[in-house]
């Protein structure tokens, strides 16, 4: 039987407990959150933001947090300022939006606001929880998504743009011209790199939290790049 808002959301912090303030959003609507939290005046745009898959950063009580991946199933940003976690998860019925502590771990977050909808969904589970989250490092493609779109191929996606012509000429053949959403999305990305709160917002903080994985995933991305453009 599907769990009511509050209790799910009171199973949810005392599951993890470095979430602090929750809301339970169906629609637009906020039908349940925590008392201290109230982000009435955002749930619109978060709700939009999260649907469009392309935002680079939604705004929570006038704390911004930059899109470390956005899908249709799950929103997970964070303050590069420290201010702390956005992680939301949600189904055909329900949206759940937690803050998280600066210190808390965004992948753990995230499984339990996925099975906190999961407990409220009166269709099949949301969540298979001896499904593998968070392997090899998800957030890793989080750090790498142009635009906060959670396409760990924005630097694959470079790649492509940047030998498109030499794909389409070989053997002779005319060069097309470029996909109108490819070369937006490539323009998105070149923006995502030049804002301060972009890519090299999110290299310093890695970087700054010592995270050897994702450093060692950047540097990976690093070496393609550089082979990509012969560089």
């Amino acid at each position: 039987m599907p769990l009511d808002p509050q209790t799910a959301v009171y199973n949810l912090m005392q599951a993890e407990p470095t979430i602090i303030a929750v809301a339970v959003i169906q629609g637009k609507d906020i039908v349940y959150s925590t008392d201290n939290w109230d982000i009435s005046a955002d749930a619109g745009r978060i709700v939009s933001s999260w649907a469009s898959m392309n935002a680079q950063f939604v705004m929570v009580s006038g704390v911004k947090y930059s899109l470390l991946q956005c899908t249709t199933e799950r929103l997970i940003a964070t303050s590069i300022k420290g201010e702390g976690h956005i992680v939301g998860a949600k189904d055909d019925e329900n949206k759940v939006i937690s803050y998280q502590e600066p210190d808390g771990s965004m992948n753990p977050g995230y499984i339990e606001t996925a099975k906190c909808v999961a407990s409220m969904s009166s269709k099949s589970a949301y969540l298979d929880e001896s499904s593998q989250l968070g392997q090899k490092s998800e957030m890793m493609g989080d750090a790498a998504s142009a635009g906060g779109a959670a396409s760990a191929g924005g630097a694959a996606s470079a790649g492509g743009a940047a030998s498109a012509g030499g794909a389409a000429s070989a053997g002779g053949a005319a060069s097309p011209s470029v996909d109108p959403q490819l070369k937006g999305e490539i323009q998105a990305f070149l923006d995502w790199i030049k804002d301060a709160e972009g890519l090299a917002g999110y290299i310093s903080y890695y970087l700054q939290q010592n995270n050897a994985q994702i450093i060692s995933e950047l540097s990976k991305i690093y070496a393609e790049l550089r082979q990509i453009f012969g560089v």
